[in-house]
């Protein structure tokens, strides 16, 4: 009887045992479920709020900041409206600009100058040479000497004709002839000095071969139009030389929009061959008379911020500040749209040297001349940092994160 008691205490003890050990599994198993539940909630969740939020951070280091290009800086104020948009080209005044020539027909004995390079007033461009060039001389130093007799036969006449004892007829025939001379040499050094030749050096008996071409102005040998040994008629064009000192934009306005234009307004401008450099200028003489085909007038405006590699005959793209109305404004590589949303990359930079970058929704109002006009969706902070380029290209790179991210 005791046995029996002993064997049934044992088997009751071993199922109060299996079966507490088999809740204690079930608990746990439910615990864990509901955990691993709960994080793929979460997972979702987050997944959710990047897709539709954009909430991720994009990191770059400065270095790939530089080889994208990506330019960071404040939003800038614009005149977004309020203008005239005009085309035209670089002009320089009249005075600025010439073309050198030859008095007299010669050969290209040297060339000193070719295109682009800078000469001053004066300078010698070329040499020609010509068996006239040595008869003017000639011509000239036979008539000083000539002139030399004249002068002091002139004098003695005169100072016997006011002594008494003089003809008047030889005093007034030696006054001619001296007269007569006398023009003729100063003609013949005007000649000497327009080919660059100095009549002193003749009188002292320096007879030259070559005549020096020179430069009337200072600026850069735009067109080199002659060769060495060539023959060139009197005021054939060698060389054409340009001053950008005084370089301006020359706009022409339509009909419509003249009335709209006045001196001392405000001139923002570029020229594809610097980019995205923009320049300014100001209006300083409107034209009085029309151009046909299309009608239109000239409108000239004096360049603020001449840059070194402005060209006469440059194209111009212009607009002409009519109204100050400013709006904040971005290039429009700085805001790409995804949907009907809009969005810019607002940038940091961390304590570590990295950019940080994360998309903020905007609200677009208009665009003109490759710049965006926009109010935030919501309120941010006043000079937040943003990229002001590569928007489309981070876009790119954050859902490339988001999807590795998710994996």
């Amino acid at each position: 009887m005791t046995k029996i008691n002993l064997y049934i205490a044992v088997v009751f003890i071993t199922l109060v045992t299996l079966t507490s050990c088999s809740n204690t599994s079930g608990k746990e198993k439910s615990s864990s479920d509901i955990n691993d539940d709960h994080g793929a909630t979460e997972q979702n969740s987050g997944k959710t709020e990047d897709e539709h939020g954009h909430g991720e951070e994009l990191t770059l280091t400065q270095k790939q900041v530089d080889v994208l290009n990506i330019k960071i800086d404040t939003i800038s104020k614009r005149n977004m409206s309020g203008f005239i948009e005009v085309n035209g080209e670089l002009g320089v005044p009249p005075q600025n600009e010439a073309v050198v020539t030859s008095i007299l027909g010669a050969n290209m004995s040297s060339i000193k100058a070719i295109e682009g390079d800078k000469v001053g007033k004066g300078e010698i461009l070329a040499y020609i040479s010509h068996p006239d060039i040595i008869t003017m001389q000639t011509n000239y130093l036979q008539t000083y000497n000539k002139l030399t007799f004249l002068e002091q036969d002139y004098n003695r006449q005169k100072k016997m004709y006011d002594e008494g004892v003089g003809s008047g007829r030889d005093y007034q025939q030696a006054e001619s002839s001296f007269s007569s001379v006398k023009g003729l040499t100063k003609g013949y050094e005007s000649q000497l000095r327009l080919l660059g030749i100095s009549p002193q050096n003749v009188r002292e008996g320096n007879i030259i071969q070559t005549a020096p071409i020179r430069s009337p102005i200072d600026g850069y040998i735009e067109k080199v139009q002659v060769k060495s040994g060539q023959y060139v008629q009197p005021q054939t064009p060698m060389f054409e030389i340009v001053n950008t000192e005084h370089i301006h934009a020359d706009l022409m306005v339509f009909e419509k929009d003249i009335s709209k234009v006045k001196n001392g307004q405000m001139v923002i401008f570029n020229i594809e061959a610097l980019q995205d450099t923009e320049l300014t200028a100001k209006i300083y003489s409107v034209g009085k008379s029309f151009e046909e085909g299309p009608k239109a007038l000239h409108v000239h405006a004096e360049i603020e911020n001449k840059d070194k590699n402005l060209i006469p005959g440059m194209y111009v793209s212009a607009r002409i500040i009519t109204e100050n109305n400013l709006e904040q404004a971005l290039p429009e590589d700085a805001v790409f749209q995804e949907g009907e949303a809009f969005y810019v990359f607002v940038a940091k930079k961390t304590n570590n040297g990295t950019w940080g970058f994360v998309p903020k929704e905007v609200i677009v109002k208009n665009t003109s001349a490759g710049y965006t006009a926009f109010d935030f969706k919501e309120e941010i902070e006043e000079n937040v940092l943003i990229a002001h380029s590569g928007a489309y290209y981070l876009m790119a790179e954050m859902k490339k994160s988001e999807a590795e991210h998710s994996h």
